[in-house]
């Protein structure tokens, strides 16, 4: 048989194979994946599985990704293609649970008007007043919603969170149960029956997060904490009975997440020095200490932060007049205060406290500790009676002495815990004899999540909120992050266990700067004579203006010659918009080539010259099986 034919046919069918091979892969197999990149980015974290697997009622998700638009932007592009694999692996692991739509939001179709009418933002492309999108909807079968509206390569890190919390949020459409301890008035008491008059306001901060769950107030001395409570938030547990601090013990250790703020001094603790004894101050602190012990922490009792880089500038008047200086006990929190690895505090960009105390670990706990919001080197401990005496921020700020330590404010506390009440619940005021707690646990089955502020004043309105009157209404206007913290803080605890686990990921996208290099020199040519057509432009439509002079009846005088003028003008125009848009086009279509170039190389390049050197070798290998 002739050798040439049966290697020539040979060399048809490995191509064939070849092709035939990548067509069926690309079809059949588009379940399985290979992640080869360095952070496994293209990877669920076992959270997001699990959730995707527990919904019971179908999810859509219609992703707004002006691709077409994005084309001559390669990082949108590039993160628009990131968010829309991801969201495939969402639908490949949901069993058929969440629905993906992808959708082209093109300039002026009914695609722009849903997405807009559902909150998606648009994204300014550039001078032109081309716009694009990127955000993502999600519905359910009850016709919930929920939008994230511009979805940014910088919050990359972010994305498995946000598009997993959006997921599970949907999922659990009933409003989650949140249990409210307080030693503090943050709802105002019903108004005097007497005069009908309030006696306060309710706490910004609660009010807000009444919007956004079932809060429900527990009485102080509880010793139950009810079934389907979510989430538990206790602020200033100041004396708190030991029923009670039993009761939280059990409902962290049985799986219940808990929010705790305590404060070395309560600055909006309501109790006044006893008549009798008026050189003694109140106790304006609150501990937990039998609990913290067993959650590897011990708060600064006596003592309060102090922090000369961050501390808020007053008005003071002394000696020498009324002057500003800084009161070391005030501080305003940002930049590297606040976790950029952690949800609750990534996004937030102020966050006031005052007298705050120090959170410390303790030796040996074998939990794990995550400082939320820490200070320092350079801040330091102050006693609270210096604070309290010391009737001067100029003399505190002379005394302080700082300290190289970092101190934390609000840390977050996972792992296994034991309880704070090894012999059970405990007695009663009149019991001689506890009952039995058939539930009782001496040490958590699972990890508990549990998040310890060391500051309540946090919460409280002057140190993050003004409010302004308008047509009758009390208008809150913020001045920091603090009711952002708050709420972020219930909102991770209290999602489940798999949307805590959920970390920040590494980023994808890699600017390609050469191609942006191009891309630019490109654009700055093709602008440059967009600019000379938009003069020329200019000009005819002046020279259109001033021919078009009126009489007092309002007719046009115009002489033949001058209408003739007119229109040569229009036609000039007419003709300079035709190719104004003829450039804008132009520059389009050579973004949108060098893509596909760009395109082709990353995809077909490395598979053709494998075929290639595959082909050369079999040939090579044919010459060499010829006779001598």
């Amino acid at each position: 048989m002739n050798r040439k034919l049966v290697t020539g046919g040979g060399l048809v069918v490995a191509l064939a194979l070849f092709l035939g091979i990548n067509v069926i892969s690309n079809q059949a197999l588009t379940a399985w994946r290979l992640d080869v990149t360095e952070n496994h980015l293209y990877t669920l974290s076992d959270g997001t599985v699990n959730i995707l697997r527990a919904l019971d009622e179908p999810v859509t998700v219609r992703l707004y990704y002006s691709a077409k638009q994005f084309a001559g932007v390669p990082q949108l592009l590039n993160y628009g293609k990131r968010v829309r694999d991801m969201l495939e692996e969402y639908a490949a692991a949901s069993d058929g649970k969440l629905k993906l739509q992808v959708i082209d939001p093109e300039p002026f179709s009914e695609a722009e008007d849903e997405a807009v009418a559902f909150g998606v933002r648009a994204l300014s492309l550039g001078a032109g007043g081309e716009v694009g999108y990127l955000g993502v909807v999600g519905t359910n079968a009850t016709d919930d919603q929920q939008v994230l509206p511009l979805l940014s390569p910088e919050r990359e890190d972010a994305l498995e969170y946000e598009l997993t919390k959006m997921v599970y949020t949907l999922g659990e459409p009933k409003k989650r149960v949140i249990g409210l301890i307080s030693g503090l008035n943050v709802f105002a008491p019903p108004p005097d029956p007497m005069t009908g008059r309030a006696t306060g306001q309710d706490w910004a901060a609660f009010v807000l997060l009444k919007e956004l769950y079932d809060v429900r107030e527990l009485s102080f001395s509880t010793d139950t904490i009810d079934d389907d409570i979510d989430t538990l938030v206790v602020v200033h547990p100041k004396d708190l009975p030991r029923a009670t601090q039993y009761a939280i013990d059990q409902f962290v250790l049985h799986g219940g997440k808990a929010l705790v703020f305590v404060d070395p001094m309560a600055e909006q603790d309501p109790a006044q020095p006893d008549p009798e004894r008026p050189g003694v101050m109140p106790e304006l602190g609150s501990d937990l200490a039998p609990l913290f012990d067993k959650w590897g922490i011990t708060l600064s009792t006596g003592k309060v932060l102090g922090d000369p880089a961050a501390a808020v500038r007053v008005s003071f008047r002394g000696s020498r007049g009324t002057q500003e200086v800084e009161y070391l006990p005030w501080l305003q929190l940002q930049g590297d205060a606040l976790n950029r690895d952690d949800f609750i505090t990534n996004e937030l960009n102020v966050v006031n406290v005052g007298t705050a105390g120090d959170l410390a670990v303790n030796e040996g706990s074998t939990l794990d500790h995550v400082p939320l919001i820490a200070i320092g080197p350079g801040a330091g401990l102050i006693d609270r009676d210096a604070v309290v005496f010391v009737q001067n921020p100029a003399g505190l700020l002379e005394n302080f002495t700082p300290d190289d330590a970092r101190h934390v404010i609000a840390m977050r506390i996972s792992g296994i815990a034991e309880t704070a009440f090894p012999d059970g619940r405990p007695l009663g005021e009149d019991e001689k004899r506890a009952p039995q707690d058939d539930a009782f646990l001496a040490r958590s089955a699972e990890p508990i999540n549990v998040i310890v502020v060391a500051d309540t004043d946090i919460l409280a309105d002057r140190f993050w909120v003004r409010f302004n009157d308008f047509a009758g209404m009390r208008l809150p206007d913020p001045f920091a992050n603090n009711a952002d913290f708050l709420v972020n803080a219930v909102d991770n605890l209290g999602g489940n266990d798999d949307l805590i686990s959920l970390r920040s990921r590494g980023k994808y996208t890699r600017p390609f700067e050469v191609v942006q290099q191009i891309q630019r020199e490109a654009e700055a040519q093709f602008r440059d004579r967009e600019r000379a057509l938009q003069d020329r432009l200019a000009e005819a439509e002046s020279k259109l203006a001033e021919l078009q002079s009126e009489n007092s009846d309002g007719e046009m005088l115009l002489t033949p010659e001058q209408k003739a003028e007119i229109e040569r003008f229009r036609q000039e125009q007419v003709k300079t918009r035709k190719e104004l848009r003829a450039v804008q086009h132009e520059l389009r279509s050579n973004i949108e080539r060098l893509g596909s170039v760009l395109i082709f190389l990353n995809t077909a390049l490395v598979p053709i010259v494998i075929a290639l050197v595959a082909i050369g070798a079999s040939l090579v290998r044919g010459r060499g099986r010829r006779p001598a």
